[in-house]
């Protein structure tokens, strides 16, 4: 076995204990509903296993996907951003998920890694990892927005001070909506191209991202799952949630690379949430909580006070 298979199914192995480990503790974590699974078969070569909850007692539509596809054509989206890559063919695998709760004062959240080769006749293979999470809040807390990066910062930290506030960067950068002037949500980490100082220390870096989203995450939907709400917050997070599917369908590389290397549609359309609304020109009431999201939550900023760069 070339030694490129060797990685390729150690990182297997650990993304599909990944998804059997968060889908669990999800699901012990909404206590009314289990997720189903889809298990998948791609023409062109590969596959994966969809699992969505839905109609949960704290999770209206939950999505953690594991899925490995492999072509002998990259596809465009990567190519535009690895040029260097065009004319090699690729493995990808990787976990995915999206969670979109029921109460509007539950955030929703996204995290992935995944792992990428590129090769082609004569030439070294070329990998990489990526991953990361990140929270779109609709009524945020600030205790819960820092804890979000707390968490983040411990699980990087032990592989040096710049990656923390360097992927924090990133996520904010990227998870940024131009046409509309606004992060998504409040960040948290984002990486790709990760390939130095060798593959066991990215690979390691990717685990621990992967494995710290439910300390992440969990402790705020204990905290929040219970807040009452009305009309009015539930109106005012499907109005939000059309941010996360404007992000998705024009921005996001993940979703692009799924489409057009011949994925699984339903499998990449996961992460739209159920139920979404658009209102023309709509404007925040002055000195509301609405407006306190996009005045103060939905901008870069330094969470933890810690960051001089």
């Amino acid at each position: 076995m070339q030694p490129y298979q060797t990685q390729l199914a150690q990182v297997q192995a650990f993304l599909m204990a990944l998804q059997d480990q968060i889908c669990q503790q999800l699901q012990q974590a909404d206590g009314g509903a289990a997720f189903v699974e889809d298990a998948w078969q791609r023409a062109e070569g590969g596959g994966g296993r969809s699992r969505v909850l839905t109609g949960g007692q704290v999770f209206e539509q939950a999505g953690v996907n594991y899925s490995h596809v492999f072509g002998a054509q990259m596809p465009a989206s990567a190519t535009a951003h690895r040029p260097e890559l065009a004319g090699r063919n690729f493995n990808a695998c990787g976990v995915s998920l999206v969670i979109h709760p029921h109460n509007p004062y539950l955030p929703t959240t996204h995290a992935n890694v995944r792992f990428f080769i590129a090769e082609k006749e004569g030439a070294e293979p070329v990998w990489w990892f990526g991953g990361g999470f990140d929270l779109t809040p609709y009524y945020p807390f600030e205790e819960d927005v820092i804890h979000w990066h707390q968490t983040a910062k411990q699980a990087v930290d032990p592989f040096g001070a710049n990656y923390y506030p360097d992927y924090k960067k990133w996520c904010d950068d990227y998870f940024y909506l131009k046409h509309r002037g606004e992060t998504r949500g409040v960040g948290g980490l984002f990486f790709d191209d990760l390939n130095a100082p060798g593959f066991e220390q990215s690979f390691a870096l990717m685990r621990a991202v992967g494995e710290a989203f439910c300390q992440a995450y969990l402790p705020i939907v204990a905290k929040r799952k219970d807040i009452p709400y009305g009309e009015r917050e539930r109106q005012f997070q499907l109005y939000r949630r059309g941010r996360y599917v404007e992000f998705n369908l024009v921005y996001d590389r993940g979703t692009l690379f799924g489409l057009q290397s011949g994925g699984r549609t339903e499998s990449i359309l996961m992460s739209m949430p159920p139920l979404v609304r658009w209102q023309y020109g709509y404007q925040p009431e002055p000195g509301s909580p609405e407006a306190l999201l996009y005045e103060r939550y939905l901008k870069p900023q330094d969470w933890l006070g810690e960051l001089k760069r």
